[in-house]
């Protein structure tokens, strides 16, 4: 595996590379990363995986210089899977002056579920990754269901920019017990983590329940909330959403989304169901 840190050498390496595809990480990985990068070899030539915990897209008080960072491991999981190419740069080579630049997106997509509780966090991802497809050239890119408002305002800023990379989706990588795979899960403790997939649950019943032709979406989102922080979850959010923008579905609205966001101990876990 080559890995690159600049972005000069980085453009050198994957010239005539034939169809390139992207999987940008922030590290830390997991099995449902390594899933990524064996879809994503499927769909070009070389997969190229980035490693790079982006500040813009942390608040004030969440955890960045707390964010794991397990690079060696890293390398040794991408190789071993046969990526062909690893980006990773440090703060210097992305952000070499301040970045004054940024991508704004849509507030009424951006600024709801998850926005409304990381004010800016979509901001910084969009402008990270919009700043990897300059540098990365690539012609597709894998992004995980999981993190699905933030697939949704990537969909979104590469058609309305019309840049030249195709948006695949991953579905969400769970383990055994419906737990999705996530860094943050490392912060659990043991009784926690027993307790962790009762959020897939609660979404997968309202998912059940609107498949049975229930469509009182307010109680069965109470309900989720009032079992969830019974308890002793602190629920951000439950809410069924359209699946295309994320906005408060309309009655012939068939395509739709559950997606929770709650804190077990010290994790926030988010999860989605697609209806």
């Amino acid at each position: 595996m080559q890995i690159t840190s600049t972005i000069a050498d980085t453009r050198a390496a994957l010239k005539h590379r034939g169809r390139v595809v992207l999987v940008p990480t922030m590290g830390n990985l997991h099995d449902g990363h390594i899933a990524l990068m064996r879809e994503a070899a499927k769909h070009g030539d070389t997969v190229v995986a980035s490693i790079f915990v982006n500040r813009l897209q942390f608040g004030p008080r969440e955890d960045f210089d707390e964010y794991p960072r397990t690079f060696a491991a890293d390398c040794a999981r991408l190789e071993a899977v046969g990526v062909a190419h690893l980006f990773a740069p440090d703060e210097a080579a992305m952000y070499p002056q301040p970045q004054r630049y940024h991508v704004d997106p849509d507030p009424a997509q951006a600024g709801i579920l998850e926005g409304a509780f990381r004010p800016g966090h979509f901001r910084g991802v969009a402008t990270v990754v919009l700043k990897l497809f300059h540098i990365v050239r690539p012609d597709a890119a894998l992004f995980g269901k999981k993190d699905y408002q933030q697939l949704m305002v990537l969909r979104n800023m590469t058609r309305e920019l019309a840049l030249p990379v195709e948006i695949v989706a991953h579905e969400t990588v769970r383990a055994e017990n419906g737990l999705a795979l996530s860094s943050r899960n490392g912060f659990l403790a043991p009784e926690e983590r027993i307790e962790a997939p009762r959020l897939y649950r609660a979404l997968t019943r309202i998912r059940d329940a609107i498949r049975g032709g229930d469509r009182d979406f307010a109680r069965l989102e109470g309900e989720a909330v009032a079992e969830l922080d019974g308890r002793g979850w602190k629920t951000d959010y439950v809410a069924v959403r359209r699946q295309a923008d994320l906005q408060t579905p309309s009655d012939g609205d068939e395509a739709l989304v559950v997606l929770g966001a709650s804190r077990l101990g010290q994790p926030r876990l988010i999860d989605n169901v697609e209806v």
